[in-house]
Order: structure tokens, then C-alpha cells, then sequence
């Protein structure tokens, strides 16, 4: 199926979960991210049962600190 993830369109097994798809991606330190898919906030808790659907639109957030 398709994804557009981070602004680019990405082809994924069918019934891939968040957990899933960090991992196909080869997401670093994936306790560190937050993912946004269609515009919400997901809550990490549900990332191994929260299965994708063709066409969503997924974003991995870095928080990083920084500054003086």
C-alpha cells in the first residue's frame, strides 16, 4: 500500500503498524520519535496496534534539545 511519509510517497506491506513501518524504515532510537498520522499525535502506547491504511499521511517528529 501507499504512505506519504514525511513528504514522500513510500510503498508499505498491507496491514503494517506504526511499530512495523519504524522498523522497516530503520528509524533510529525509535523510543526517541513521535508519530503524526493525518495531522494526530499518536500515542506511542498504541504504535505495535495501530495499523495503517493506504494513503495516510505519516510524520516522524525528532525532538531534539538544544540552545544555551
Amino acid at each position: 500500500m501507499k504512505l506519504e511519509i514525511n513528504g514522500l510517497s513510500i510503498e508499505t506491506p498491507a496491514n503494517t503498524t506504526v511499530s512495523q513501518l519504524l522498523s522497516i524504515q530503520k528509524v533510529k532510537m525509535p523510543d526517541m520519535v513521535s508519530v503524526e498520522i493525518n495531522e494526530s499525535i499518536l500515542d506511542r502506547k498504541t504504535f505495535g496496534t495501530t495499523i495503517l491504511k493506504e494513503g495516510d499521511k505519516v510524520e516522524f517528529l525528532y525532538f531534539m534539545g538544544g540552545g544555551k
